[in-house]
């Protein structure tokens, strides 16, 4: 926390210095100090990361976002006079290139943490560039890509016209976990963010592994009686999370309070969504069945 700080203080001050010399100039422009402020941003992350894809400035990823967002709004228009278009073999490939992509990232991001002797209570980010150090690093950058691959999921729903799936839920949560992991991968690749991609990665190894068994045709669907159990799933590894976040949020732990209220927050609005999902999908429906 004491390095956190420190940094902050060090741009804060930095910021400060650079925004006196354009007053005394009489250039302190509103735009100048965006671009400080951004240059800021740039130049506060963590340099092991800065020279991977996606990471160094957020204009890309929120690129990557805008035109997420055009998508939504262009693509139901485009399908809508068009006929679904059939897409099993691709989301068989899909789908379970997912569950191996995802279980390689539950077994780095346990194999790193048990290496490196992590505390699951606290863990400040180790910022050295020894191999156990950029083992995490670089499976939390495997982690934040995924999200980013994870958008092809609304595309399907498009291409398949099955819009009621655009839900809020839907938009909210992938749109936002791009951001969330850029964060992450820019400014602490490691510490305690660990415990967040190992146990999604574990929950969407059984999630995948659901779609790309449904992807097969309507005869798995006798064997895919445990969907309502994968959403429990999921709410289980928010709570957990969320238990996880604040306790560091009240003990002496050298990770940002910052980035852990964030989780906190974000933790708690999932929770709030999929428990909504929950009881609209399984307890509603079973209420009016009987």
């Amino acid at each position: 926390m004491v390095r956190w700080f420190a940094t902050i203080r060090s741009a804060i001050c930095a910021f400060r210095s650079m925004s006196a010399a354009y007053e005394r100039l009489g250039m302190a422009t509103t735009w100048q100090k965006i671009l400080l402020f951004y240059q800021g941003v740039l130049d506060n992350g963590d340099k092991r990361t800065d020279s991977w894809l996606l990471v160094y400035s957020p204009v890309p990823i929120t690129c990557i976002f805008l035109c997420y967002l055009l998508l939504i709004w262009v693509g139901p228009k485009l399908m809508a006079q068009r006929q679904p278009v059939n897409l099993k073999p691709v989301l068989i490939m899909y789908n379970f290139a997912m569950v191996c992509l995802s279980a390689y990232m539950f077994y780095e991001f346990t194999a790193s943490s048990w290496l490196a002797n992590y505390s699951i209570l606290c863990q400040p980010v180790d910022y050295n560039t020894s191999p156990l150090a950029m083992r995490m690093a670089k499976v939390c950058w495997w982690f934040y890509f995924s999200k980013v691959i994870e958008l092809s999921d609304t595309l399907f729903f498009i291409l398949r016209k099955k819009n009621s799936q655009l839900t809020f839920l839907h938009v909210y949560h992938h749109g936002t976990m791009i951001f969330n992991w850029w964060a992450g991968v820019k400014y602490v690749a490691g510490g305690q963010s660990f415990l967040i991609g190992l146990i999604n990665s574990l929950v969407h190894v059984v999630m995948y592994l659901y779609y790309g068994l449904a992807a097969l045709g309507p005869h798995m669907q006798q064997y895919l009686w445990w969907k309502r159990y994968l959403t429990s799933l999921q709410l289980l590894q928010f709570f957990i999370v969320t238990i996880h976040t604040s306790y560091n949020l009240f003990t002496d732990c050298d990770f940002p309070d910052s980035m852990n209220a964030v989780v906190f927050a974000y933790s708690l609005s999932l929770i709030v969504l999929f428990r909504n999902f929950y009881y609209q999908s399984y307890l509603t429906k079973k209420s009016k069945q009987t």
